[in-house]
C-alpha cells in the first residue's frame, strides 16, 4: 500500500510541475484581481473569476483574505502581500474550494511581521496571535511556490482535505530566534487523506509538520531548521485521534530541539500505525535525535506514559545523524505492551551523552538505547 501510495503520488507531483510551468498570472483581468488594501471586491472576485491574482496587498488590521473560489480556480500570489497589525485569533488567510490550483509566482512574499506579535509565549498567553493559513475541506488542488516570512504564530494548517499537494514552499520565521517567536509550527494536518508536503525549506521555532490524525500522508525532500523536529502529534483529545500511513523520506532536520518524534498526550487513547521513516538525516539536536513518548502535556511531560495509545507497524530505516552532547540519542517511553512491530534498520544517531532510560520497546525490534551514546541496529 506505502509503495503504491508513493509511486501515485510521483506522479502525481509531475502533472503538478506541468500545470505550474504552464500557469500565467499576465492574463488575469483587473476585475479579477486584488491590489491596494481594501477587502471590498473579494467577494465579487472569488465569486466571478476562475483566474485570480493577488499582488502587492495590506490586509487591513483584524481582517484577512477569504478564498471561498469556484471550483476549478487558480490563484496567483504576486509581489508583497502584508498584513495590519491586530490581536485576534483566526487565520490570516482561508482557502476552500476544489480542484485548485494556488500558485505563488517568482518573487512573491507574504510578510507577516510577526515580531509585531511574538512575545515568547505564542499561543499559551499574551498577546493574541492570528495564525497564517488555513486550507479547510480542500481536494485534489496543489499549493506550489509559496515565500512565507516572520508569522506571528502557526503557519499553514490542513483540515479535513484529501488529494492536496504543497510543494517548494519556503517558511523562514529565523528572525524568531531571537525575537520570541513560539508555536510557529510550520504544517500542521488534521482529518485529511492523500496530503502531500515536497520540496519545502522551513526555519522555525516549532514543530516542522505536525501530523496530529490523518491517512496516506507523504513528507518527503524538505529541510526542517530551529524548530522541534518531524512530529506525530501531540495526538490525543482531539476528535480524531488516529494516523495510518504516513512516509516521511528524504528529510533533513539541524539546529532543532528534535529529529524525529512521536508524542500522544498522557491519559488518553487514540492509535498510530504504518509509520516509516526513511533516509532521514538530522544534526545538532538539542533534546533527543528521536523521541517516542506516552507521557506529553503541553506544560511537560508527566514522565509516566499512557497504556491507552496502540503504536504498531513502526518503520526507520537509514536514519542518520548528530546530537550536541547534552542532548539524548534517543527516548523512548511507552506503557509495556503498546507498541508492537518496530523495525530499525541501519540507524545511528550519536553525539549525545544524556543518561536515559527507555521503557516500552517491542521486544522483538532488535532495539535497545542503553548505550546512550550511540544507537545502532
Amino acid at each position: 500500500m506505502k509503495i503504491l501510495l508513493f509511486l501515485f503520488l510521483v506522479n502525481w507531483n509531475f502533472l503538478i510541475q506541468t500545470l505550474v510551468v504552464s500557469a500565467t498570472f499576465e492574463t488575469v483581468p483587473p476585475n479579477c484581481t486584488l491590489t491596494g488594501n481594501s477587502l471590498a471586491n473579494l467577494t465579487s472576485i472569488t465569486s466571478n473569476c476562475q483566474e485570480i491574482l493577488i499582488r502587492n496587498f495590506e490586509v487591513p488590521s483584524g481582517k484577512n483574505i477569504q478564498l471561498n473560489v469556484q471550483d476549478g480556480a487558480t490563484v496567483f500570489f504576486a509581489d508583497k502581500v502584508t498584513f495590519g497589525y491586530g490581536e485576534w485569533e483566526g487565520y490570516l488567510i482561508t482557502i476552500r474550494g476544489n480542484n485548485l490550483k494556488i500558485i505563488g509566482v517568482p518573487g512573491n512574499l507574504f510578510d507577516c511581521n510577526g515580531s509585531r506579535w511574538w512575545d515568547g509565549l505564542g499561543g499559551n498567553g499574551g498577546k493574541a496571535k492570528p495564525k497564517f493559513l488555513r486550507l479547510t475541506g480542500v481536494t485534489n488542488s496543489i499549493v506550489n511556490g509559496l515565500n512565507i516570512k516572520n508569522t506571528p504564530k502557526h503557519c499553514l494548517a490542513i483540515k479535513s482535505c484529501k488529494n492536496v499537494t504543497i510543494s517548494n514552499v519556503t517558511i523562514d520565521d529565523r528572525e524568531g530566534d531571537f525575537n520570541g517567536g513560539h508555536n510557529t509550527d510550520a504544517f500542521g494536518i488534521s482529518e485529511s487523506d492523500e496530503i502531500t508536503i515536497t520540496n519545502c525549506v522551513v526555519y522555525n521555532q516549532d514543530d516542522c509538520l505536525a501530523l496530529t490524525s490523518g491517512t496516506n500522508t507523504v513528507f518527503k525532500h524538505n529541510y526542517c531548521s530551529g524548530g522541534h523536529g518531524i512530529s506525530i502529534g501531540s495526538i490525543g483529545n482531539h476528535r480524531v485521534n488516529e494516523v495510518d500511513n504516513f512516509y516521511v523520506k528524504n528529510c533533513t532536520v539541524v539546529n532543532s530541539a528534535n529529529g524525529i518524534r512521536i508524542k500522544t498526550n498522557f491519559n488518553t487513547t487514540g492509535v498510530i500505525k504504518n509509520v516509516t521513516y526513511e533516509d532521514v538525516t538530522v544534526g545538532n539536536i538539542t533534546n533527543y535525535g528521536v523521541v517516542i513518548r506516552g507521557d506529553y502535556l503541553n506544560g511537560g511531560a508527566t514522565g509516566t506514559p499512557t497504556p491507552g495509545f496502540k503504536i504498531s507497524n513502526i518503520t526507520l530505516r537509514n536514519v542518520h545523524g548528530t546530537v550536541q552532547p547534552t542532548a539524548g540519542n534517543v527516548l523512548i517511553i511507552l506503557s509495556e505492551g503498546v507498541a508492537s512491530n518496530w523495525t530499525f534498520e541501519d540507524v545511528n544517531i550519536v553525539g549525545g551523552l544524556k543518561k536515559v532510560n527507555c521503557t516500552g520497546i517491542p521486544e522483538d525490534s532488535g532495539f535497545s538505547c542503553n548505550n546512550p551514546s550511540v544507537l545502532t541496529i
